[in-house]
This record gives C-alpha cells, sequence and structure tokens, in this order.
C-alpha cells in the first residue's frame, strides 16, 4: 500500500476538505482520504498507482491549489504488530 501525502492551499472550512475527499474518492480507487486545512494537506492511503498529474488535475477542478506530492510505502500498523 501506499501514502500519498499532497500540499493542498486553498482550503478553508470542513466543507472544503469534504470537498477534496469526496474528488478523490470519486476519481480514484482509494483505501481511505483525510484533508487537513490546518496543515495544508491531503493524505491518500491506496493500493492503485494514481498519477502526480491526475491528483493534481482533480484537486485544481475542485478548486484549489495542489502543490508538491510526496510518496512513501505505507505498513498498517496493528496492535499486535512488530
Amino acid at each position: 500500500m501506499e501514502k500519498i501525502t499532497v500540499e493542498v492551499r486553498g482550503m478553508m472550512c470542513g466543507m472544503c476538505e469534504a470537498h477534496i475527499n469526496d474528488g478523490v474518492r470519486n476519481a480514484f480507487k482509494v483505501k481511505k482520504v483525510t484533508s487537513s486545512r490546518s496543515k495544508n494537506q491531503t493524505v491518500i492511503l491506496t493500493e492503485d498507482d494514481i498519477p502526480d498529474e491526475k491528483l493534481k488535475e482533480i484537486i485544481t477542478k475542485a478548486g484549489y491549489e495542489a502543490g508538491g506530492i510526496k510518496r512513501e510505502k505505507y505498513e498498517r500498523k496493528g496492535l499486535f504488530s512488530r
């Protein structure tokens, strides 16, 4: 699984966060997506490959500005994991 963190500028409220989350969910198959206006970022967990340009396009279409994108391998940390 991959964790994608996108810098997003222009979010002002909880509805802005929901707007971006809905746009990402509708465009891509994701396990989880969360946005934070205070951190100016959206974090996506997915098993599918999501091209940077397509991701930026979805955020721009929603009315926000996408900045840098950081990718890293994500391993679920459970109660009994080592």
